[in-house]
């Protein structure tokens, strides 16, 4: 509050924020106190990083290094480890000033491309030029979430499902639309795609059904093949099926193209 008082002149701002800090949190249905921290989610989190790293972002400038900062959540890009070790250093003592500490879990002197920050990390391409890629990390969690709404398909149609994943995936793509990976966005299309023919199939259980469904748009010999081994909808979903479910299909459902 010291730090805050030496720029913000107004009374009722620095009460506010006194206010945010001292509130209680709800745990299990019982209020109780807290005695650090912010509220996790509240916007006063990164409004207070901004203001106390301010001096740490001027240190990093005035050493002439390379970083970027979002929040509490920064990356220094240095031309060896070397250096990247004493930059570390000087991170420890900076933040020790302010009586805040460098996460060790969290944190690292690594290659730039080993790294991730707000989901991105780099990669090389031919001719060395460096290029944005969406993390790993950040990919296995979209494949997790598209999971989780495909699973709970008890009773929603086909269409509730799409509609449900075109809103978190329209989301996703247009915070991710930086990324230089077009192949990697066109594989998480086909495997998309790929989830919801092992949907239809589920839907339909029964060999008869499947074979019925499927003979409006696949030949009696590839819908019957189909039937026959009904219960493996992944596997199957990767047969012919695909015929019968075209691309143009999930486009007039409303499924987003990550790749487009």
């Amino acid at each position: 509050m010291g730090r805050l008082a030496k720029r913000i002149g107004d009374g009722r701002v620095l009460g506010l924020i006194r206010g945010y800090l001292k509130a209680g949190i709800m745990a299990n249905g019982l209020a109780m106190e807290r005695y650090e921290g912010t509220p996790q989610g509240g916007p006063l989190s990164p409004l207070l990083a901004n203001v106390l790293l301010d001096e740490v972002d001027k240190e990093l400038e005035k050493r002439g290094h390379a970083f970027v900062r979002y929040a509490d959540d920064g990356n220094v890009y240095v031309r060896s480890r070397r250096a990247g070790e004493r930059v570390m250093e000087l991170l420890r003592r900076l933040y020790a000033k302010l009586r805040l500490r460098v996460n060790e879990s969290k944190s690292a002197v690594d290659l730039a491309t080993r790294r991730r920050l707000l989901g991105y990390s780099f990669w090389v391409a031919p001719g060395r030029v460096v290029k944005r890629r969406v993390s790993a990390k950040t990919l296995a969690a979209l494949k997790d979430k598209v999971r989780s709404i495909t699973r709970r398909t008890g009773g929603r149609s086909i269409e509730q499902v799409v509609e449900e994943l075109g809103g978190y995936l329209a989301g996703w793509k247009q915070y991710y639309r930086l990324a230089d990976t077009p192949r990697v966005f066109a594989q998480l299309d086909e495997w998309l795609r790929h989830r919801l023919r092992a949907v239809h199939l589920k839907h339909w259980k029964r060999g008869k059904t499947i074979y019925r469904e499927l003979r409006r748009g696949l030949s009696r010999d590839a819908a019957a093949r189909v039937a026959a081994n009904g219960r493996r909808w992944w596997h199957n979903s990767a047969m012919v099926i695909n015929i019968a479910f075209p691309i143009r299909y999930f486009d007039e459902l409303g499924l987003p193209r990550l790749a487009a």
